[in-house]
């Protein structure tokens, strides 16, 4: 990602469809996910285009059975979080209705 944002302008629109793949890729690959999120939260703070990030819910279920399983749950949350914290809009879509978390349709 840090590689495609410099080239954005203003007037184009990122798509990050999704966020859950891209913690998925680098769970899987064992990566430091602190680092690599600071890595994209920066590149999406210094990039002029209007970035729209889709991501998925996994905390409102039951707590999985496995140590992988929690831990990609407990990731995803935090991952959510740094995300929604640095956006001028969230919206969560449950059943097709979106319901605006933070900032304006």
């Amino acid at each position: 990602m840090a590689a495609v944002t410099p080239r954005l302008t203003g007037g184009d629109i990122l798509l990050m469809d999704c966020a859950t793949m891209w913690l998925t890729n680098h769970l899987l690959a064992d990566h430091d996910l602190a680092a690599e999120t600071d890595v994209l939260l920066a590149a999406f703070a210094d990039c002029a285009a209007e970035i729209v990030v889709v991501t998925n819910e996994t905390g409102l279920g039951i707590v999985p059975e496995n140590a992988l399983a929690r831990r990609f749950r407990e990731a995803q949350g935090r991952l959510n979080i740094a995300l929604a914290a640095q956006a001028d809009r969230v919206v969560l879509v449950a059943a097709g209705l979106p319901l605006v978390l933070k900032g304006a349709l």
